[in-house]
């Protein structure tokens, strides 16, 4: 058989040499000018198999109305048996407890990031390590009861979900109690890592991400003098950023400057050094005051062309890339994340092809890309419970990991659960090239 990723509904198929699967329906709200046979091929399933999961369908004179909701059949789990070169009998059981369907941008998001995971196991077949998925869709108001309930849940080495906080002490129980380890993708509330030791959490909270950018900061650019820029926007949160910056700076004997982007170009000017770089760091991320911040250095360094010049920027600054590049290879600009990729790298480029192959759609422009976020956290997942089992510790490492765009570093969290530290600067460089420095 084919051994790529088969689309059923909102959910795939690993498919292999045998299949083992359960079929349940999710729901669709019907837009305008929708047909049956329409709505079955975007779906990759038959008109027949979209007939027989809505009762009255069938009929001759049934309607297809603009906001009816129907019925998809879909398949939630799989399992796929290896046919390479196994390092290891025993399948891993991975379970996706996610907002699946198509009915609103959370339940979308989750499907592409879902199939990221599913290219992700397809990668690993092909490394010897087989991946049986068991995939339950669960919206904001579902019954994570039901779900659990199932015996399938039990047999599940790790999980990834929820997105919705409501679920986690209920889901936190049930991984600890049954021995499961618990992958938390996005940004939710979960008290339960500080005491549950099965609990991966990805996401980092902002005041996490700012106190780690502003100590790595301080350290890494050590030779810097760092100019911090007023850019006098009270919508700002990035003032957190700066304080906390200045607080490691002042700690470490460290002198600095203050200006402001409403100085006149002689005090504006008063604020940088020549016997050092310096860095420039504005207490916004908004594109009009890092515009008019680039204007004012264009300004100072026409008229003090000895004076050398780099920027320390933030993760929105990303969203400025197709416009501001050039600017930020000009000026040494160091833009803060915990994830990046260069949508035109080889491996970027190939992994947007295979999804567009399979799924007959780009994945969602959005930063991070959702698709992307899900290859990258399953590959790692995967990879460490192939090598270390249930001992896998998400630690800085453990084996060779590229990621297209997540990468992953977790500590444990006292006696709890496991935190991603990951942290990178994007450095755009005056040469035009672009390296990623790992913390």
């Amino acid at each position: 058989m084919r051994k790529i990723l088969r689309y059923f509904g909102v959910l795939f198929l690993f498919v292999a040499t045998s299949v083992m699967a359960q079929q349940v329906t999710v729901p669709h709200k019907v837009k305008k000018k929708e047909t049956i046979y329409g709505i079955a091929h975007s779906y990759g399933i038959t008109e027949e198999q979209l007939r027989q999961a809505n009762p009255g369908m069938e009929n001759s004179d049934y309607q297809l109305n603009k906001g009816s909701i129907i019925q998809i059949p879909v398949i939630v789990n799989g399992s796929s048996n290896n046919t390479g070169n196994s390092q290891s009998a025993q399948h891993i059981r991975l379970g996706v407890m996610l907002p699946l369907h198509h009915l609103n941008n959370d339940g979308k998001r989750m499907v592409e990031y879902y199939r990221g995971v599913l290219m992700a196991c397809d990668t690993l077949k092909k490394e010897g390590i087989s991946t049986d998925v068991y995939a339950w869709n669960l919206p904001e108001d579902g019954n994570i009861q039901n779900i659990l309930n199932d015996p399938n849940a039990k047999k599940c080495d790790i999980i990834i979900g929820p997105l919705y906080s409501k679920y986690m002490s209920t889901l936190s129980s049930f991984v600890e109690s049954n021995n499961i380890l618990l992958v938390i993708p996005f940004s939710i509330h979960a008290p339960e890592i500080y005491f549950n030791r099965n609990i991966f959490q990805i996401y980092q909270t902002p005041n996490d991400l700012t106190e780690s950018a502003a100590r790595r900061c301080a350290d890494w650019f050590k030779d810097y003098h760092f100019v911090v820029v007023d850019c006098v926007d009270s919508t700002s949160t990035k003032g957190s950023f700066t304080a906390t910056l200045r607080r490691q700076l002042e700690v470490k004997n460290r002198q600095y400057s203050l200006t402001s982007l409403k100085s006149t170009d002689t005090d504006f000017a008063k604020a940088f050094v020549k016997n050092q770089p310096n860095m420039v760091v504005l207490n916004t991320a908004r594109s009009p005051e890092l515009l008019s911040a680039l204007s004012r250095l264009n300004t100072l360094r026409a008229a003090n062309p000895d004076v050398k010049i780099s920027m320390f920027g933030y993760t929105e600054w990303l969203m400025y890339v197709p416009h501001q590049q050039e600017n930020f290879h000009k000026y040494d600009v160091y833009i803060s994340s915990y994830f990046y990729t260069n949508l035109q790298t080889p491996q970027a480029q190939a992994l947007q092809q295979h999804y567009l192959n399979n799924f007959h759609q780009d994945m969602i422009s959005a930063l991070p890309r959702f698709g992307m976020a899900g290859f990258d956290h399953a590959l790692f997942f995967l990879r460490g419970l192939h090598k270390y089992g249930k001992t896998f510790d998400g630690a800085a490492g453990r084996f060779g990991y590229q990621p297209v765009q997540n990468p992953l570093k977790f500590e444990r969290i006292g006696n709890g659960g496991l935190q991603n530290r990951s942290y990178m600067f994007i450095h755009y460089k005056p040469d035009h090239t672009i390296e990623t420095i790992n913390y």
